[in-house]
């Protein structure tokens, strides 16, 4: 990737557009183009740089993002109104790009302060959770929850918080099949997650979500640290409030007992998620995240690639790099399922990006797709799994989601991640509890806008003060000292307790 000395931006030598770092006027020259703007061309979107017949492909980062739906002139804004999503066949090459990962010598090994749970998994937070069976149960599991404000818990310093684990399912579903399944295995996840010092579980009593099934399917034990409660068994809600908070007040002293200690990173694993997606979100922060990924996996760590439907277009890219052709074909059938996902409602997957994305400059999912892709960075595809299965692998991983972010991350951290990596452009507010997210701004504009929620500026690799290399290594130390306890933004802010949102994927019966 070069940067010009004008106003613009070129991504490979081969591309017929080049993306504007500002604004740009009609008849306004890009020199080292040797074109000049035949109109006024929006910050971060693309201009054409040759003449661009219709049918013919579009290219970006050296790839087809789409093809022409008229003929495009030179220097002429190339967007929605002259471009389109483009179907051609991907040559999927399984494994041609993989190549053994160097891990980092044993003296230059990076290390965080971790909590080491009993069973031996390691948490980067101490939360206690009140988890809802169905939403008939959200609110007095939110009751419970809110009486252990600050005050409440300021005999306890090692604890981070109570969080109510509410959602707007449970009930009214199929008995059996993948809905049911899907919410289970989230719930079972969570429940189980090494954030979680103790959880306490709260059903209606006739939902069918029972919360005894859930407990067998989950392999939870109740005993000091898990508790189950009945509303209807316990008699309504402020009996029901009146026992939870009994029930929590019991895991609390247990709960404080902790002590950090010094873990490596291998037993970091980290999501990765972006929203809000802009133009240069493929130019500046996902590719530093890559860099970051990059070390992670070298260090014996993992990383979850994740969201479905926006790497579509770009799958190819990851099956060259999947380290046998079983795991390439699992990554294909999921594609292939999610074609059938969205042609079952009659839209395809090309709906995705949005009106926000599309206003920050991206047009197809093709397009947005290889900017996502970027943050996996560059090392093997070890393995693929579904929505919010417990990922056991070390290296690069893909877990199918979709691309809503709060469904996506609560399927990671179902999955085990005990830390997520956010990219943004447009400026996403995000939050998750009980697992810290990095967010991770693509423009310095917007960063300095929206900087009481942003962690990281990656507008400063465009604005010639860094490059994606320095920042990715950036990003990793913040994730270790994060891990180690640092608070990010949306800690600070207290986003959390509503970003719990299981996929639904059936009939509300």
């Amino acid at each position: 990737m070069t940067r010009s000395k004008s106003w613009t931006i070129r991504l490979n030598p081969g591309d017929n557009v080049v993306i504007a770092l500002a604004p740009l006027e009609a008849g306004q020259e890009i020199f080292e183009e040797r074109i000049t703007c035949q109109e006024g061309i929006p910050e971060n979107h693309k201009v054409a740089t040759q003449r661009i017949a219709r049918g013919e492909p579009v290219l970006k980062y050296g790839q087809i993002i789409g093809i022409a739906s008229r003929d495009i002139s030179t220097g002429e804004h190339v967007h929605t109104r002259n471009m389109e999503m483009a179907h051609y066949d991907r040559d999927y090459a399984f494994g041609t790009d993989t190549r053994p990962t160097v891990p980092v010598p044993e003296e230059d090994r990076a290390f965080f302060q971790g909590i080491v749970r009993a069973d031996g998994q390691v948490a980067t937070r101490n939360y206690i959770g009140v988890m809802a069976s169905v939403s008939c149960s959200s609110s007095v599991a939110r009751f419970i929850a809110d009486a252990f404000d600050e005050d409440a818990l300021s005999r306890y310093p090692n604890l981070d918080g109570v969080v109510p684990i509410t959602h707007g399912s449970g009930c009214a579903m199929a008995d059996h099949g993948e809905d049911l399944a899907y919410l289970q295995q989230t719930l079972a996840g969570w429940g189980r997650h090494p954030n979680f010092a103790g959880i306490l579980l709260l059903g209606l009593g006739c939902e069918v979500n029972q919360v005894d099934a859930l407990i067998e399917r989950a392999g939870l034990n109740p005993g000091p640290m898990i508790h189950a409660l009945n509303i209807q068994n316990a008699g309504g809600t402020q009996k029901s409030v009146h026992r939870g908070i009994e029930a929590v007040n019991e895991m609390l002293r247990e709960a404080n007992q902790v002590k950090r200690q010094p873990l490596s990173a291998a037993h970091l694993v980290v999501g990765l998620e972006c929203g809000g997606s802009d133009a240069l979100s493929g130019i500046t922060a996902n590719p530093a995240l890559g860099v970051a990924s990059d070390l992670i996996v070298r260090q014996g760590g993992t990383v979850i690639l994740s969201e479905t439907s926006e790497i579509y277009g770009a799958e190819q890219l990851l099956t060259r790099r999947a380290e046998s052709k079983e795991v390439g074909q699992k990554l294909l059938n999921r594609i292939r399922w999610w074609e059938e996902y969205t042609g079952r409602y009659g839209v395809e997957v090309n709906n995705n990006p949005t009106p926000g994305n599309k206003a920050g400059g991206l047009t197809t999912i093709l397009e947005k797709s290889l900017g996502a892709v970027a943050k996996s960075g560059s090392t093997n595809l070890v393995e693929v799994y579904r929505f919010a299965e417990p990922v056991t692998a070390k290296g690069l991983v893909f877990m199918d989601t979709p691309g809503y972010d709060v469904v996506s991350v609560t399927g990671m951290i179902a999955g085990g991640a005990n830390m997520i990596c956010f990219t943004t452009g447009r400026g996403s507010v995000f939050g998750s509890k009980p697992v810290p997210t990095i967010k991770l701004a693509t423009n310095s504009s917007m960063f300095h806008a929206m900087e009481e929620d942003m962690d990281i500026n990656c507008g400063l690799i465009v604005d010639g003060e860094t490059n994606v290399e320095e920042t990715g290594r950036i990003i990793f130390q913040r994730i270790l000292e994060t891990a180690s306890g640092k608070k990010t933004k949306s800690e600070s802010l207290g986003f959390g307790d509503n970003e719990f949102v299981p996929w639904h994927l059936g009939a509300v019966l």
